[in-house]
């Protein structure tokens, strides 16, 4: 049973939905000219009822859902033909019915064959009820006929037509499910592809900020504790490392959660911040820091992202390198601003360590088309290079970085 066309539709069946809806104007019309026109009481009130039986049942068989509609619309075929036969006996001209409900014998067929077996009908419903009004004839008969001939074949090119019409609907209509489907595929994949870079970034940030902040509390107190009476001054130093510390942790969270703006974190030139973030890395261990800190011009995110690479190296440094001088340079390379981390500890083999604070970096890093590239062996001690582009130019090449280098937390 056909439904009400949908944009992108064939033409045909905007006509036939078109015409469908004509019908039951005309047939609204008629009514209107029955109940004010000069027709006798007993005819017009036989048509109204006939028309308004006719409309209550299509208005049942278009709203009935389930497995029964099918049926209930070959009932109201039978009863359109009924119908029509009656006014046609009824009315002078109401024959003319047959024409105005000839899309509901496509639109209520299950197929072509029923299609055509329920026009024939109401054509032949039309020509007897046309024939008994004027007085039974055969001459009559065969006038009604002809008249009805020429309007069932409008009908049979109707159900030739309609059937490919509605396949080529269908198929449209497949379509645009497909597409609505894979439009609402594609939207759970972007927002679940946004949640998860999200939440990386959050762990990324949560690491090389409020992790090693704590890791560095525990290490401070650790030592302040076991100093506490051989040497109060130390510890004195000690505990005011932990309370900047934990203060900079405070300022981190308040950034993560959207309480403070980013702009705060690493404010200044970068080679201060940098200068700043080794002092107090040499305070806290007491390992001797070699620093070459030119001063290049960068945006906030690039000194936040070479802010948290210092950070990153340095906690390794302090957790695993067992080092006893470090070296950092920052300079501008052509085209590019390059931060060399050096350490003399004991190495490691990249690759055959897994962690998450170089994997951090290197997304990191990327987000600005920079690069990381960490050279070390046992015993040689560990270099970390961090390549970034200066205003969008291309990184330079320095050599190939390893295939898969992991950090060594």
């Amino acid at each position: 049973m056909m439904q009400r066309p949908q944009r992108g539709d064939p033409s045909w069946i905007w006509l036939l939905y078109g015409w469908e809806l004509l019908g039951w104007a005309i047939t609204a019309l008629l009514a209107v000219v029955t109940v004010f026109g000069d027709v006798p009481a007993r005819q017009a009130y036989g048509s109204l009822a006939l028309m308004a039986v006719l409309a209550a049942a299509y208005g049942l068989v278009r709203h009935r859902r389930g497995g029964g509609r099918l049926r209930a619309g070959y009932a109201y075929l039978g009863l359109l033909v009924l119908v029509l036969g009656a006014l046609s006996w009824s009315r002078d001209g109401f024959g003319a019915l047959y024409l105005v409900f000839l899309p509901q014998f496509v639109v209520f067929a299950d197929g072509p064959r029923s299609a055509l077996a329920a026009s024939s009908l109401g054509a032949a419903a039309v020509s007897v009820g046309g024939t008994l009004r004027e007085g039974w004839s055969w001459a009559a008969l065969g006038g009604n006929s002809l008249s009805s001939v020429g309007v069932y074949a409008v009908s049979a090119l109707a159900v030739l037509v309609t059937p490919k019409a509605l396949e080529l609907r269908d198929e449209r209509a497949r379509l645009r499910a497909q597409l609505a489907g894979a439009r609402t595929e594609l939207a759970e994949a972007q927002k679940a592809q946004g949640a998860a870079e999200e939440r990386e970034r959050l762990s990324r940030e949560i690491h090389d900020t409020l992790a090693q902040g704590f890791a560095s509390i525990v290490a401070l107190a650790a030592a302040a504790r076991s100093g506490l009476a051989a040497d109060p001054e130390r510890t004195a130093r000690q505990l005011r490392s932990i309370e900047q510390t934990a203060r900079e942790n405070l300022a981190e969270a308040r950034v993560l959660v959207g309480a403070a703006p980013a702009g705060q974190v690493a404010a200044g030139s970068v080679a201060a911040t940098l200068r700043r973030t080794l002092d107090r890395f040499t305070e806290d261990t007491g390992l001797a820091v070699v620093a070459e800190l030119a001063e290049v011009d960068c945006d906030q995110p690039t000194r936040i992202a070479l802010l948290r690479c210092t950070q990153e190296s340095l906690a390794n440094v302090r957790k695993h390198a067992a080092a006893s001088t470090v070296s950092v340079v920052l300079a501008r390379q052509p085209g590019a601003i390059e931060l060399e981390i050096t350490d003399d500890g004991r190495g490691f083999t990249p690759g055959a360590h897994h962690g998450f604070g170089l994997d951090g970096m290197r997304r990191r890093l990327a987000e600005f088309g920079g690069e990381l590239t960490v050279t070390s062996s046992v015993g040689d001690g560990t270099r970390i290079l961090v390549l970034i582009p200066s205003y969008g130019a291309p990184v330079p090449s320095y050599g190939t970085p390893p295939a898969h280098p992991e950090e060594t937390t």
